[in-house]
């Protein structure tokens, strides 16, 4: 492992994933049961970062989980040969069912040391938003590991992470794998997620520029995948006493990289129709108390009605990030009643946010 575990929440399960160096056969033990690395009864090994998918339930009932790794000498049609199995073993924490303790990231462009130490400024967490742009695009496969070392220093692989994913996620050589190596349902950057009493809906725009665009030169197709995700947001409204009005939901939120309803100047201007459905069908049926977003690369509080709503804005919404030259800055967040937030800054500046 190059790392600590990153353990995902996506939908009602945990993704526990991880970079490794050497080809190995790789599995998690934990409730007395063991979650494979297997694709259609094949172990995986010939793979950069492991992928095991374990119910909450389970892990969140059992407190730890025990990271199983074995590395390929020869996998040799038959008689395949492996090393001893090394077997590491990780406490973990659920996100209380009240009072959790949340901090937000996004736009951390590879920067690793800056990003932590903001993060060390909010205090012990109880959940990480790493809300896109971590890497600084996806030209090297080797800045994904922006996404693991983050996660190892802030999380140890001891509590949840959501992620979602960037604009500048999509370019480069191994965008098309971007999924591959990040959490993902059903191959889809988009999904539900409920932890603690915390119900929330990521949502991807893509590009920020019309399709077309010189800069891509081809190389993406979003309008499609996103009047994809306005089919999810219906099909989450009429499921929704699963979704957001399940049991235990208390706090409902939007994570989402791009601040969709605020339109800039051209060539940002785009999928008004688009965007300006999603925040109906938001702002009518799930009723969000807040939209975390990043992208602008500014720390701003974002009201309903304001200088950044230009298309209805479901609910308040806090753009949570900002970045210079080894600074940081984030969001922290405290989900009581009502919910508490501060700007914290990698100089250890804290700035508490009237909601």
């Amino acid at each position: 492992m190059k790392t600590t575990p990153a353990v995902f929440a996506v939908g009602r399960e945990y993704q526990i994933m991880v970079p490794v160096s050497e080809n190995s056969l790789f599995w998690i033990e934990t409730g007395g049961e063991s979650f494979y690395d297997e694709q259609n009864g094949i172990m995986r090994s010939i793979c950069s970062t492991h992928r095991v998918i374990v119910p909450m339930e389970v892990l969140d009932r059992a407190g730890e989980y025990t990271v199983c790794e074995r590395e390929i000498i020869d996998r040799k049609p038959y008689f395949p040969e492996t090393a001893e199995t090394k077997r590491t073993t990780f406490k973990f924490r659920p996100v209380p069912k009240s009072g959790a303790r949340v901090y937000h990231i996004a736009d951390t462009h590879n920067q690793i040391a800056a990003p932590v130490s903001a993060a060390e400024c909010f205090g012990k967490i109880d959940l990480l938003i790493m809300n896109g742009d971590i890497p600084d695009h996806s030209g090297d496969i080797a800045n994904y590991d922006a996404i693991y070392k983050i996660a190892d220093v802030v999380t140890g692989g001891h509590i949840p992470i959501v992620f979602s994913r960037g604009n500048h996620d999509m370019r480069g050589y191994y965008a098309e794998l971007f999924a591959e190596h990040t959490p993902n349902h059903n191959g889809n950057t988009y999904y539900t997620f409920m932890v603690g009493n915390i119900w929330g809906l990521v949502l991807d725009c893509g590009e920020d520029k019309d399709d077309l665009h010189s800069e891509y030169g081809l190389t993406v197709r979003c309008h499609k995948f996103r009047e994809r995700q306005t089919d999810f947001i219906k099909q989450i409204i009429a499921d929704k006493k699963n979704e957001y009005k399940a049991k235990g939901v208390e706090h409902r939120i939007i994570v989402c990289h791009n601040p969709f309803t605020y339109i800039q100047k051209p060539p940002f201007d785009i999928e008004k129709e688009i965007y300006g459905e999603w925040a109906k069908l938001i702002k009518d049926n799930i009723k969000p108390e807040l939209m975390l977003c990043g992208h602008i690369h500014k720390l701003a509080l974002c009201e309903q009605g304001g200088a950044y709503d230009h298309l209805g804005q479901p609910c308040t919404m806090i753009l949570g990030s900002d970045i210079k030259d080894n600074f940081h800055a984030g969001l922290g967040l405290v989900f009581s009643n009502p919910i508490k937030a501060q700007f914290c800054s990698s100089d250890g500046t804290v700035t508490p946010i009237d909601l």
